[in-house]
């Protein structure tokens, strides 16, 4: 499949978790980083859609441990929390 499409059908579902704070964490996550990834980073995101938004919210928030598959950069890069936007 085209990355072009798979990137499209990613933000769309990145930003339809379901729950207002799983679309901020997770979509604001693809709109910072996206534009940068390698196919290999698409693959991994594709993965983490997949799994539960509770899953993804407590790997990113460190409450709990994160299976050895999405270890790695891309993870870190969530944990920083620097992209979601926080009302003053």
């Amino acid at each position: 499949m085209d990355i072009d499409i798979r990137i499209k059908r990613q933000r769309f579902r990145a930003w339809h978790r379901g729950t207002k704070e799983a679309d901020l964490l997770i979509g604001g996550f693809f709109d910072r980083e996206h534009a940068g990834w390698t196919l290999a980073e698409v693959d991994w995101y594709e993965a983490l859609l997949d799994e539960e938004d509770v899953e993804i919210m407590g790997w990113a928030l460190g409450t709990i441990p994160v299976p050895k598959r999405y270890e790695g950069p891309m993870l870190e890069r969530m944990r920083k929390l620097d992209y979601i936007p926080v009302a003053e």
